[in-house]
């Protein structure tokens, strides 16, 4: 498996949204959650022989990108993003029609980034149509079709981006990647809500195993609350007014045999109380004898 620094001279992670809705953003802010059917039948019908292996499903703005031979998916109502490793991106408008046409949408947004190469580039297809495609290197360019959107005008005048030597472009490809991604999108990928994604292999490796969690009896359970508590006859089904106080059967016993020892005194006291109220009632009356 190739590391995103091992990519080739021309290869690049590329991200695409075929998008139908008319605000992407607010699908995304409702952070949906992606469904691994829709992945593997979208991978199936790009290549019936690729052994797919669903190998994680995570975070796609806040994990490491796919690497080759993986595909990291989502399917959400009006969005369709697919992230992957192409060996060779130079010109983005003649990417793989298969891919391209995999998913119908109104709009294709295509981005390239090859950090360890300054390769970047961008591409919006619109209804079979290229309207903008852009590819280059810090210091070549390997496409430049179409009109360059408003958002560019800042980078190709100097006032944005870094310029490397005196002949490179007065910026780093992958900065004008970046505001690309804004300005079609409608907002910031990199501090956006999660955007959950599938991740499958398509060279073969097994499913990643994760560990079945371990099973604890009950009287374990209770052991260790013994032994932490100090209690020695806890019992597990004996209702209690809070879950985070634990009250023994026996402090509960006790407890309640010097409530009953209370309301018998109180009441020896209150009989005798009585009585002594009737003597000097008695006495008082006959005071003037």
């Amino acid at each position: 498996m190739l590391m995103p620094s091992q990519l080739g001279a021309n290869a690049a992670i590329v991200t695409i949204w075929f998008v139908t809705a008319s605000d992407p953003q607010t699908i995304i802010r409702s952070e949906p959650r992606a469904d691994r059917g829709f992945g593997r039948k979208l991978l199936a019908q790009l290549n019936p022989t690729w052994p797919i292996t669903p190998i994680g499903q995570f975070s796609l703005n806040r994990s490491v990108p796919a690497s080759a031979n993986e595909f990291y998916i989502a399917g959400f109502p009006g969005v369709t993003i697919i992230q992957t490793v192409l060996e060779d991106v130079s010109a983005l408008s003649k990417l793989s029609p298969r891919l391209l046409k995999s998913v119908p949408s109104t709009d294709i947004y295509v981005f390239a980034v090859n950090e360890e190469t300054t390769l970047g580039g961008f591409a919006h297809i619109h209804e079979n149509s290229v309207k903008r495609s852009f590819i280059a290197l810090e210091e070549r360019v390997f496409e430049d079709e179409g009109m360059p959107g408003g958002f560019e005008t800042p980078y190709w005048a100097g006032k944005k981006g870094t310029r490397k030597t005196p002949l490179a472009l007065p910026f780093n490809p992958i900065e004008l990647v970046h505001e690309a991604q804004r300005a079609w999108l409608g907002f910031d990928a990199t501090t956006s809500p999660d955007i959950n994604v599938v991740a499958y292999a398509v060279d073969g490796r097994p499913e990643p195993r994760i560990p079945r969690p371990r099973q604890i009896s009950s009287a374990a359970v209770t052991q260790a609350a013994v032994d932490k508590l100090g209690f020695s006859d806890y019992d597990d089904y004996e209702q209690h007014d809070s879950p985070d106080r634990i009250v023994p059967r026996r402090v509960t016993a006790n407890a309640q045999k010097a409530a009953h020892s209370a309301q018998k005194m109180a009441k020896s006291m209150l009989r005798a109380g009585r009585e002594w109220g009737a003597t000097m009632a008695e006495k008082l009356r006959h005071t003037d004898r």
